[in-house]
């Protein structure tokens, strides 16, 4: 006998979880119940959120990643992307809560916060070591790589006018690909060469791997680099909607409660704008920043490797 919708979903079970603590013998009010309702809905989120991050995180973790597995990295974190954004919207219902009435129930919460979200923090780990203005920031006590890392080994293999890592002149190829961007970048931006130069920093694996980078943006149009500029471009609009989720969040926070403490006694509304500064995959912003025009790259050496896989 097949299940009813109720039985699969488990929709009695599922309403019963609006009674705030076990113990509690009150009836909470109807302003209560929708901000439990609310906050059980983000973890909800959060649940789908993790499980899609992983599986965009173990397709990259592959020594080799197959082109042809580039689209559903991408289908993944696209579902996270638009989840955000519907998450994002929920701070709009929570704004229907007025400051008194909060009050009303806030006590209730005693040292109860947000922060002790354990999915927050492994949504958090999962995505990377996060940076502030170009500065690290916490711990990374994961013992599994995060998604920024797997990125990173994956840009550090992409080939550079058709040059692999393990390729025997590769050091020479890639080393003459970024003298000539760095020319190119400096006639054309004289003023601001510094930052270009800057950006590929000796250590043999950075430098790599910011080349590669480089590369797959400027040469985005040939076949086996649309999936890798396409998988770039979502990783970008991925962490844009987790900052914006965190920006409504803070005004939200704003509206109710102005510049009070927060409930787990944090510096309330002045930590959520501090949390908008984030960022994970500080290499995917700032290179839009040393970009060149089209006509000015170093000539395409190799054009077939860059076509289509099975050509």
């Amino acid at each position: 006998m097949s299940p009813t919708y109720g039985e699969y979903l488990r929709i009695d079970e599922l309403l019963s979880l609006q009674t705030g603590l076990k113990d509690d013998k009150r009836k909470i009010s109807n302003d209560e119940l929708h901000f439990i309702l609310v906050h059980q809905n983000f973890e909800l989120w959060f649940k789908l959120v993790i499980n899609e991050l992983k599986c965009t995180r173990d397709i990259l973790a592959s020594d080799y990643v197959e082109e042809t597995s580039l689209p559903q990295a991408v289908h993944h974190m696209t579902r996270v992307i638009e989840t955000f954004k519907l998450m994002s919207q929920q701070w709009k219902v929570m704004e229907t809560l007025e400051p008194q009435d909060f009050l009303n129930f806030r006590d209730e919460l005693g040292t109860a916060s947000g922060f002790e979200s354990f999915q927050m923090r492994e949504l958090e780990s999962l995505m990377g070591k996060k940076w502030i203005d170009g500065k690290p920031i916490g711990k990374d006590e994961s013992t599994e790589k995060s998604l920024y890392e797997v990125t990173c080994d994956w840009l550090q293999r992409t080939p550079i006018q058709g040059s692999t890592p393990d390729s025997s002149n590769d050091n020479e190829e890639v080393n003459t690909f970024i003298k000539q961007y760095l020319e190119a970048h400096k006639n054309l931006y004289p003023d601001t060469n510094q930052e270009a130069m800057d950006f590929f920093e000796q250590d043999s694996v950075l430098r790599r791997r910011r080349a590669g980078l480089i590369f797959i943006e400027s040469y985005r149009e040939l076949p086996l680099l649309s999936w890798p500029r396409k998988l770039i471009s979502t990783l970008i609009e991925l962490e844009e909607s987790m900052i914006l989720w965190r920006s409504s969040h803070a005004r939200m926070v704003e509206r109710i409660i102005g510049r009070r403490i927060g409930t787990g006694g944090s510096s309330g509304v002045d930590y959520l704008d501090m949390t908008t500064k984030y960022r994970v995959f500080i290499d995917l912003w700032s290179v839009r920043s040393i970009l060149i025009k089209k006509e000015a790259l170093p000539p395409l050496k190799n054009p077939e490797f860059y076509g289509f896989k099975g050509e």
